[in-house]
């Protein structure tokens, strides 16, 4: 029998707040007080840097970042400089990999395909790079990824996955830190809008798929009563 899997529906958070409920999340999950558990998201727009260095690839001012309504949070994911805001849809999977042989490499490529085959319903081809995490559409990146394990073998951080977000807010970085590269959306490459819960309908069902667990929604208050 396949293991459950939690799915954290939430609407629009900020940064710093969804930080703090994945921290308790890991807590949790680390002591198996919870399920896996994936948290999809949005974010207000937002730009997150890893380290102080990365922040040599934020390009604007401070003025023209408080005149888009775009802040800074510091990070503990990995990777380099990276955007989220409205039309992206962000995934924070809180999984023991206790179990799924402590493997970083597999869990990344697993996120990795899940986005692949949720852009193979929509008849795109994304494909993996070999030197850089995320998936990419005809050399431009339609999703990044940024993950953290703490020592329990439980991650954090994840996945933002670009629906419909604006992309002339990335102008005012580089991107991942990647030189030479573009960023694209689904609703670029296909023409037209696509709303967030038909793509993760299809993101869900993909999650199960790869991860070979059944997903099940749950709120945060059933999640303290079941735990």
């Amino acid at each position: 029998m396949k293991q459950e899997a939690w799915i954290l529906n939430l609407d629009t958070v900020h940064y710093d707040e969804a930080l703090e409920l994945q921290k308790k999340l890991v807590d949790l999950r680390s002591r198996d007080c919870i399920h896996d558990t994936l948290m999809l998201l949005e974010h207000p727009p937002v730009f997150t840097v890893t380290r102080e260095a990365t922040r040599r690839h934020l390009l604007a001012s401070p003025q023209a970042l408080a005149e888009k309504g775009i802040t800074v949070h510091q990070t503990n994911r990995g990777g380099d400089i990276t955007y989220h805001g409205p039309g992206q849809l962000v995934g924070y999977p809180i999984i023991s990999l206790k179990d799924r042989g402590k493997d970083l490499h597999r869990y990344i490529r697993s996120l990795e395909e899940v986005i692949i085959r949720v852009l193979q319903e929509y008849g795109i081809r994304g494909y993996r790079d070999s030197i850089n995490a995320g998936v990419w559409v005809e050399g431009d990146k339609i999703a990044a990824i940024g993950i953290a394990v703490k020592s329990s073998w439980t991650t954090m951080h994840g996945f933002a996955f670009n629906i419909s977000p604006d992309l002339s807010h990335y102008s005012f970085i580089v991107p991942c830190g990647i030189v030479g590269r573009g960023v694209t959306s689904l609703a670029k490459i296909i023409g037209r809008t696509v709303g967030r819960q038909d793509v993760q309908e299809r993101l869900i069902r993909c999650f199960g798929e790869v991860f070979e667990v059944t997903t099940r929604e749950v709120s945060q208050e059933q999640m303290q009563s079941e735990k």
